[in-house]
């Protein structure tokens, strides 16, 4: 599952099915370039068509998790075949979106894991993650309009939810950098830890221990917590329930609990 030299992916899972992504590009504090870029967005799709996947974890190798865009990309001449950024060339996004979305598309659960920088782009990937465990002294930064820029690489669609919206609209105008700290408190970020990657393998392990089809169930819940109204929610937590219930995963997670011992569920 290896995309390139640029991300790393674990080919076999761990005993608990949980898949490993490293951002592999460390001497430029893992800054996005089109390689990346591709790379990215290969290695997501790739787990989400690997059988026994139950949990991702997504870190960045080296002093940094993600610096943002390679800013040499800045004086590069744009490719005349490129397609236009209105393009949707991955469903509902374009190629910039994607290697953020990838990770909120995916089917299980995505835990990243932030130190050093999290700037721009670096910040909009993390963001696509489920959860984020970050060092206290991380620093972040929504940092598009340092180069005149609006961040476009769904941003605004990961963010809602997650920050008030006038702490967010400051955020956003001014490029602000920010603690690890702060952006626990402002919502951007789920925990803080010293070892915000041995936390991470913690919580995707007690995820990969849950019957896997409820899981997946409820993080398609959770995707459509702000695109729909109460009514289709309704319906919607209904419609899993009915789909889980009384199957062997739950059953099994029923005969385990009971039991006291750790369950032995089929994967999807």
């Amino acid at each position: 599952m290896t995309a390139s030299e640029n991300v790393r992916v674990d080919t076999r899972l761990d005993e608990n099915g949980v898949a490993h992504v490293r951002l592999s590009r460390p001497e430029k504090m893992n800054a996005l370039d089109p390689a990346m870029f591709d790379a990215i967005i290969e290695a997501g799709h790739a787990l989400g068509e690997t059988r026994g996947v139950r949990a991702v974890v997504l870190s960045g190798e080296g002093r940094s998790f993600c610096a943002g865009l390679d800013t040499s990309s800045f004086a590069k001449t744009p490719d005349p075949d490129a397609p236009a950024l209105t393009d949707r060339t991955h469903g509902n996004a374009n190629s910039y979106q994607e290697v953020a979305m990838v990770w909120r598309k995916l089917p299980v659960p995505v835990i990243a894991t932030l130190h050093g920088v999290c700037f721009g782009g670096g910040l909009q990937i993390a963001s696509g993650a489920d959860i984020r465990v970050a060092a206290r002294d991380t620093r972040l930064a929504i940092m598009e309009m340092k180069w005149g820029l609006v961040p476009d690489m769904g941003g605004y669609a990961l963010w809602r939810g997650l920050v008030r919206d006038d702490v967010l609209r400051d955020l956003i105008y001014t490029n602000r950098e920010f603690s690890g700290e702060e952006a626990r408190e402002l919502g951007l970020v789920t925990y803080i830890d010293d070892d915000p990657l041995a936390r991470a393998n913690a919580i995707a392990s007690e995820i990969a221990n849950r019957n896997p089809h409820a899981v997946r169930a409820a993080k398609r819940l959770a995707n459509q917590m702000h695109d729909r109204g109460t009514d289709a929610l309704l319906i919607e937590e209904s419609v899993e329930q009915a789909g889980v219930i009384r199957s062997p995963n739950q059953v099994e997670a029923v005969m385990a609990g009971l039991a006291k011992r750790a369950p032995r569920f089929e994967d999807v």
